[in-house]
């Protein structure tokens, strides 16, 4: 598994049995990957290395409104390349990975100890926002209270400083990627009440929310238009925030692969990186590997 260091470098990490076949081909593609900590500071642009081919990428809808434009951009560099995009999940994005289904898997938590064969390089940071529709007098809770709604132990807004009525609890499917994020940063161990509404992606949970006045939901901060962003523990979900540490539900985002990638692969990662790559994840709301 490749992961981060202190620094956002990535470090090679695969299983005792697997990593000596692997060795000399990790190093190749490490070198590739990483010239230091951080994103890469130079894309790979067409003119040095003419590439062809095809690339499907699928999981996170997270990713996904960062791997659209970044698709775009990598498309006109590489003229010769198709990149294909798409959701399901993070879950989803892992099954996809090992079947071979897909050559980039999109995911939006770390690898888990089961899924440790994968390879994963981190290429943006994400805040988790909790929204609530735009006509909810509501602007912030504190994290023990949202948890409490997730919970079941707070059912009515009155409890929490909003009018009267009963709250309409939306959270993502198991296995999702920012549900995991939520649970883990915001649950402290508890349990999503059995009565929540599950919905599949972000853009699912963001248009129930937006058609409900008494409803609360959790979703990439790619996913607020149309919405209203609590403010958590009095503490605004922005970028500046989320870099300067503050804001407490941030996590990064990650392209997975089964296997060493092929060039073309490998170049899309490493343009994702770039600090093309993390300019076009600023511009799109995401907060770049390297803090400012």
């Amino acid at each position: 598994m490749i992961e981060k260091d202190g620094g956002d470098c990535v470090v090679f990490k695969k299983s005792r049995f697997k990593f000596a076949a692997l060795a000399a081909a990790g190093f190749l593609a490490l070198s590739l990957l990483v010239s230091g900590c951080g994103a890469s500071k130079t894309p790979q642009e067409g003119g040095n290395v003419e590439l062809s081919g095809s690339i499907k990428e699928s999981g996170s809808t997270s990713v996904l409104p960062l791997a659209e434009p970044l698709a775009a951009e990598f498309m006109k560099l590489h003229s010769g390349v198709r990149v294909e995009t798409g959701g399901g999940g993070s879950g989803a994005g892992v099954k996809q990975c090992v079947s071979g289904t897909v050559d980039l898997g999109a995911i939006s938590r770390d690898l888990s100890l089961t899924e440790s064969d994968l390879i994963s390089y981190p290429i943006a940071r994400d805040a988790v926002a909790v929204i609530v529709n735009s006509a909810n007098p509501v602007s912030g809770l504190k994290i023990e209270d949202v948890a409490g709604i997730y919970t079941g132990k707070v059912t009515d807004w009155s409890q929490v400083g909003g009018k009267a009525g009963k709250i309409t609890v939306i959270a993502r499917e198991e296995g999702s990627g920012t549900r995991d994020t939520f649970e883990a940063k915001v649950m402290n161990k508890g349990k999503i009440i059995s009565g929540a509404y599950l919905k599949n992606s972000n853009g699912e949970v963001q248009a129930a929310v937006s058609q409900d006045a008494s409803a609360i939901g959790f979703v990439s901060v790619g996913y607020i238009s149309g919405v209203k962003a609590l403010d958590l523990d009095g503490v605004k979900c922005t970028i500046d925030n989320c870099q300067n540490g503050s804001y407490p539900l941030v996590r990064r985002l990650f392209f997975i692969t089964r296997t060493i990638p092929d060039q073309a692969v490998m170049e899309f990662i490493n343009f994702a990186r770039s600090d093309a790559g993390q300019k076009i994840a600023e511009e799109k709301g995401f907060v770049p590997l390297v803090f400012k």
